[in-house]
């Protein structure tokens, strides 16, 4: 069987690249196609050795560092592909790459990590961020918003199956596409941690330092809990006023920017991860479970399908429902409370069920439920 498998972007490795690395896994002679590849030598691992094809956006000026202000050209360069030799596209999409055009006799299967939320839900938290809630700026960016949200829609049609990456983001594919989705859990390299014997006496938050990600709130929360120690890793745009929000604070210590081994180190022996983004799914909440690390979340999104609550038997984590430095204080002291309630074991084993072998065994499962249900006949089946 004849496959292509397409992502948005290629520029760093994160949670869609993770996805991506374990398709490629299912299908490893597949071609690989991007709108920009931009991927260094350290981040390609997970390719297996490929390059993608790119579209033309891969060669416009300043392209490497200033992509993204091609958006309005997106829609156009990714119907530009040619998919006439293959029997079965897959689409890895969470901005364009579900608008590619195929054929009748082709099977086209999307894993939309989410609707283009920049363009949807999160239109004005996108302008308010940059600046643009106003003026010519904000008005151009309105308009070519409006136009992704039109082509979005339907383009929307041109997938056969959907799968997403959770029920959250199910619900959404609901309500602008009018199509239902399979829920397959993304991957979590869950076999890379184990808990600490001993937990140690500070709090862990870890994220790029991009506004919604709220780690600015975290800190400012911390700021009024001088008996409670906080680590804060990353490294983005907010790193600078992150640090001189702590920098008066003895107990939060920023680190900025870690390799892998020492966040991995700090969640196997953190008393708790605190996460106050709204997630479409929320990977890192599901690593510091599989470190044992109990997790103090924001209760909307993603994160409420991956950490089991309080009221429930088996709890791995206390939600606090508003972004709030008020209610993240609640949240930990309530977190101190119950404390006795939270084992290592018990948020490890509940970080199993989104495993990457479990990925690979249920999407692997549905790309052969939609060949069957496609009534079409390929030379081989997955």
């Amino acid at each position: 069987m004849r496959v292509a498998i397409v992502h948005d972007w290629l520029v760093v490795y994160a949670g869609a690249e993770r996805v991506l690395e374990q398709i490629l896994k299912l299908f490893p002679q597949a071609e690989l196609f991007s709108l920009v590849d931009f991927l260094d030598d350290h981040n390609r691992h997970f390719l297996g050795g490929r390059r993608a094809h790119t579209s033309f956006i891969q060669k416009l000026p300043m392209a490497r560092k200033k992509y993204r202000t091609y958006l309005p050209l997106f829609p156009f360069a990714i119907q530009q592909f040619n998919f006439e030799d293959y029997d079965l596209v897959i689409s890895s999409s969470y901005a364009v790459a579900k608008g590619i055009v195929t054929s009748p006799e082709q099977l086209h299967v999307c894993y939309c990590h989410s609707p283009v939320r920049y363009a949807w839900d999160l239109q004005e938290e996108y302008l308010r961020e940059r600046g643009w809630e106003r003026g010519l700026k904000g008005m151009l960016a309105r308009i070519i918003l409006f136009n992704l949200r039109s082509w979005d829609t339907n383009s929307a049609n041109l997938v056969d199956f959907y799968a997403s990456n959770s029920q959250f983001v199910a619900k959404r594919i609901k309500k602008y596409y009018r199509r239902e989705a399979k829920i397959i859990y993304p991957p979590v390299s869950v076999h890379k941690f184990a808990p600490s014997e001993t937990r140690d006496n500070f709090y862990l938050t870890a994220s790029r330092m991009v506004p919604y990600k709220k780690i600015a709130l975290i800190v400012e929360a911390f700021r009024s809990l001088p008996s409670r120690r906080l680590v804060v890793v990353g490294d983005g745009p907010e790193f600078k006023r992150v640090k001189e929000l702590a920098a008066n604070s003895p107990n939060i210590e920023v680190l900025g920017y870690q390799p892998n081994e020492v966040l991995r180190d700090l969640m196997q022996r953190a008393r708790a991860f605190v996460f106050a983004a709204k997630e479409d799914f929320g990977i890192i909440a599901v690593e510091a479970q599989a470190a044992g690390a109990p997790v103090i979340a924001y209760g909307r999104g993603g994160v409420l399908e991956s950490v089991t609550p309080l009221d429930q038997p088996n709890p791995t984590g206390v939600f606090f429902t508003q972004q709030t430095a008020e209610a993240i204080q609640l949240a930990v002291q309530k977190f101190e409370e119950n404390i006795n309630n939270f084992n290592a074991a018990t948020c490890q084993n509940n970080a199993e069920q989104f495993s990457e072998k479990k990925f690979r065994d249920e999407f692997s499962a549905f790309v052969k439920d939609c060949i069957f249900k496609s009534g079409l006949t390929f030379p081989s089946t997955v």
